[in-house]
């Protein structure tokens, strides 16, 4: 499967000298699969350790002493260790506090080892002891796969490409092709394993089938990793997202999963759930003004989980309003055409917050940084041909532009451009870069 983090590895690889690197995300967003494919495609051998199923003995890392460490790496993986030459991959890092500091050693090693670590639950594992290599590591998130990385794993490599492309008219006269693919990205989400079984067997129930293992893991690490006082509030916390997204104001209230709570009450459930890479916060802002750090309001907040299709199998969608009503995107107040763009924000690489104009009806799904300017957006779920937020908004502030996804075609009119939902990736991607290299 194509992932966009290969060219972050490939970049880090080709940098000289380079850090130790560091792949942090959720549990099954293939972060395992994809050090291996790296490892295999770029080095000579590979010396793979998984610490939750083979833990080292501390006396391994006592002292750091890296010539030590790489011989008991050689002799428990069968593998010849060659700066350079060989990938050495700490998988499950979090498990060993110790494997994790020793990175610091490896960065400040004279001989140029190519380590790579990946953790699940690094922020939960890094309560327990050993600092974290702070200054000393590269870190990479992955997340679950982008649309335009579905598209790519259904064999559509031409589509990819064209996607990729930045012809936007062009990509936009193809609106019916790519709206059919969403409608099956809508389902199965970007968890790889879902996405590798939709695709080789397209059997939707099995697909959903393994939805719900997945979450059940979720549910099991709940249980496994934190205090037992900390679980009921944590799986409140969880259970009640499809419920709290499908409110037409979307912000996450703590009464409507118990009466009378507030945020002092949950906010260690939520930091767990952050730290564990399976929700994505979204503080609201007071203003739509750079730099909107100034403006943010950090205890009043959305709250999405990590995968769109994980959501739908959350709240139980019905398959047919996907499928054969192509109503998935009205209905919940357009629950999932912000959940949408929400993965596709950040997976991007930006940190959206969202506004709500005082004492009025007016909001904005998501408020984004580019540069020195703020970008107002909004994500409407039908195909509604005015967007009056925006209008109103950029009226009374005449340098701003806007964004507007929605499933009406590509179109830039009145300082607002109108991208549809399947382009989402594109854009955002091609914007970032844009901004990053302004």
């Amino acid at each position: 499967m194509f992932r966009y983090a290969y060219k972050r590895l490939a970049d880090w690889k080709n940098a000289k000298p380079h850090k130790p690197l560091l792949l942090d995300g959720a549990r099954q967003t293939g972060k395992t699969w994809l050090l291996k494919e790296f490892g295999k495609n770029e080095y000579e051998n590979i010396a793979y350790v998984n610490f939750d199923s083979d833990p080292l003995p501390e006396e391994v890392f006592a002292g750091f002493n890296i010539p030590r460490i790489i011989r008991a790496l050689s002799s428990l993986t069968g593998q010849s260790i060659l700066p350079s030459k060989t990938l050495i991959i700490f998988d499950e890092v979090q498990e060993n506090p110790l494997a994790l500091t020793s990175l610091k050693y490896f960065a400040e090693s004279e001989l140029e080892y190519n380590i790579c670590a990946s953790g699940s639950l690094l922020g939960i594992g890094l309560h327990k002891g050993t600092g974290f290599p702070v200054g000393k590591v590269e870190e990479v998130s992955l997340y679950p796969m982008s649309f335009n990385e579905f598209v790519r794993a259904k064999g559509g490599e031409a589509k990819f490409d064209f996607l990729e492309s930045s012809n936007w008219d062009e990509i936009s006269m193809l609106h019916s092709d790519f709206s059919s693919l969403l409608q099956e990205y809508c389902f199965t989400g970007g968890m790889p394993e879902v996405v590798k079984t939709y695709i080789d067997g397209q059997d939707l129930y099995k697909t959903r089938q393994i939805q719900k293992s997945i979450l059940f893991g979720y549910e099991k690490d709940f249980s496994k990793h934190m205090p037992s006082s900390l679980l009921p509030k944590v799986n409140l916390v969880w259970s009640s997202l499809p419920s709290q997204l499908a409110k037409e104001n979307k912000k996450f209230t703590f009464s409507s999963i118990k009466k009378g709570s507030r945020l002092k009450e949950f906010e260690e459930a939520i930091n767990w759930l952050e730290e564990a890479r399976l929700i994505y916060k979204v503080n609201r802002c007071s203003k739509v003004v750079y730099p909107l750090k100034f403006y943010e309001e950090p205890n009043i907040f959305k709250l999405f989980p990590l995968d769109l299709g994980l959501l739908g199998c959350m709240a139980d969608i019905d398959l047919a309003s996907i499928f054969v009503k192509g109503t998935f995107f009205a209905e919940f107040n357009g629950a999932f055409a912000e959940q949408l763009i929400a993965q596709a924000l950040i997976s991007s690489g930006f940190a959206p917050f969202y506004y709500v104009k005082p004492n009025s009806r007016l909001k904005l799904d998501f408020v984004i940084q580019c540069g020195n300017w703020a970008v107002p957006i909004d994500a409407t779920s039908g195909n509604n041909a005015k967007s009056k937020s925006l209008k109103t908004v950029l009226g009374e502030n005449p340098d701003l532009t806007a964004l507007w996804f929605s499933q009406m075609g590509f179109k830039c009119q009145d300082r607002i451009t109108s991208v549809p939902l399947f382009m989402a990736d594109s854009w955002l991607r091609s914007l970032k870069n844009r901004t990053q290299m302004a």
